[in-house]
């Protein structure tokens, strides 16, 4: 969830998905699924058991009627696409609370959502004045994703309306055990880290350059995160690393009545 992002309003047709966790008896079942890379699979081994638990411990809340958020097929979504392509690392702290907006990806909503998040409209206005790209008008940032941004959350999920509240159910463990891997491998990354709970993960990350700044939200963007260039500056460290620069464009979404 962003710092300072108030619930919004409950999308119409929005209904708690009561599916099960694909991750309640290890990460097989998601690989199968394709919900989880391979990569990332064998990556996040050493905190298997702490998914079986933590699956458990969602259970037991949405047994008692909590909504949580995201979709448990989405919940892992930040590692579908290979570790081997990660290029950025963007941290987010947990996802939107909203129901209908969190997706799995730090930031990113449905295409669907509006209006958008302040932070998200806030990372929009740098983008237009850092890179000179037209301001997107939805939220989806699945094309980032698709090129090795890795849009991580702290926690990976949240009961709906209510910000912070799986933080301490084990999450922590499993995207300290991600950023020990994007960092280890040897290979080119840059991290983006908003606000102080982002940058307090920085000694994690050894020697990967970092971009930090205050968070994009409205209670902060303008004590250092507007003119921070956060997306320029990726470019460039990734160009110094001998990597693709990312294309921070977003396509325009086809909305069929």
């Amino acid at each position: 969830m962003d710092t300072g992002e108030p619930t919004l309003f409950e999308l119409p047709g929005e209904q708690p998905d009561t599916t099960r966790f694909p991750f309640d008896r290890g990460l097989g079942d998601a690989v199968a699924a394709g919900l989880v890379a391979p990569d990332w699979a064998e990556a996040l081994a050493p905190v298997e058991g702490n998914l079986v638990d933590i699956a458990k411990v969602l259970e037991k809340r949405r047994g008692a009627g909590e909504h949580v958020l995201p979709a448990p097929s989405n919940i892992l979504r930040a590692f579908q696409l290979p570790l081997a392509e990660a290029r950025v690392l963007v941290m987010g702290q947990d996802p939107y609370p909203t129901p209908g907006h969190s997706v799995g990806l730090s930031f990113s909503t449905r295409a669907s959502v509006n209006p958008l998040p302040r932070s998200l409209k806030n990372i929009y206005t740098e983008l237009h004045t850092d890179m000179g790209i037209i301001t997107p008008t939805h939220g989806d940032l699945s094309a980032w994703a698709a090129q090795g941004v890795v849009l991580l959350n702290r926690v990976l999920s949240v009961g709906a309306g209510a910000a912070g509240s799986h933080r301490g159910i084990g999450w922590e463990a499993v995207t300290d055990t991600a950023i020990a891997a994007l960092a280890d491998r040897g290979a080119p990354l840059v991290a983006i880290l908003w606000g102080k709970d982002a940058q307090a993960l920085g000694p994690r990350l050894g020697e990967t350059p970092i971009i930090a700044s205050a968070h994009p939200s409205p209670l902060s963007a303008r004590r250092g995160f507007f003119g921070s260039r956060p997306f320029s500056r990726t470019n460039q460290l990734l160009e110094a690393q001998g990597a693709t620069p990312i294309d921070w464009s977003l396509p325009p979404v086809v909305r069929t009545r």
